[in-house]
């Protein structure tokens, strides 16, 4: 009978604290989503120099010419993108999904892609002195590619642009 009375008692006193909880925090917490959505939207020529666009989404994005210079764009998504002649020189794209995604003519100078995912992307005529590609993945072929013109070292990570490609 006291191992009964105790269970009771127990629930009792576990319903009573869930209950004050709610009353306190009457708000259920979910994880929000990433208020930064640039998706199918025309960036041409914006200017998002040195902002914090960390986990923000870029899907489908024109952004010809569009300055990255020092942004913050850890883990952002960036797929199926145009960033033609865009200037992304220091920006930080550790973690980024970067999948189909042209990036001709671009300044990518001491930017950050560690462990960036590069998938069927395209760097033609692309600036990659000091780029850090530690980690990454990139298509074989857009290595071997890279590695013609890799050159420099990061002056953030300290890590030459040539072994983060595993250039030979």
């Amino acid at each position: 009978m006291k191992k009964f009375l105790t269970r009771i008692l127990t629930l009792i006193v576990i319903f009573l604290l869930a209950w004050f909880w709610l009353i306190i925090n009457p708000k259920p917490v979910f994880a929000q989503l990433n208020s930064i959505n640039y998706s199918s939207t025309n960036l041409e020529n914006r200017d998002f120099s040195y902002a914090d666009l960390k986990g923000g989404t870029f899907v489908a994005a024109e952004m010809r010419g569009t300055n990255f210079q020092g942004a913050d764009l850890t883990n952002a998504i960036l797929t199926k993108g145009v960033l033609l002649k865009a200037n992304l020189e220091g920006a930080n794209l550790t973690g980024a999904l970067v999948d189909r995604v042209t990036l001709d003519s671009a300044n990518l100078k001491n930017a950050i892609f560690t462990e960036a995912t590069l998938t069927r992307s395209r760097f033609y005529d692309a600036d990659i002195t000091g780029a850090d590609f530690s980690d990454a993945l990139i298509d074989r072929y857009q290595v071997s590619l890279l590695c013609e013109r890799a050159d420099g070292v990061n002056p953030v990570t300290g890590v030459a642009t040539r072994d983060s490609l595993g250039c030979k």
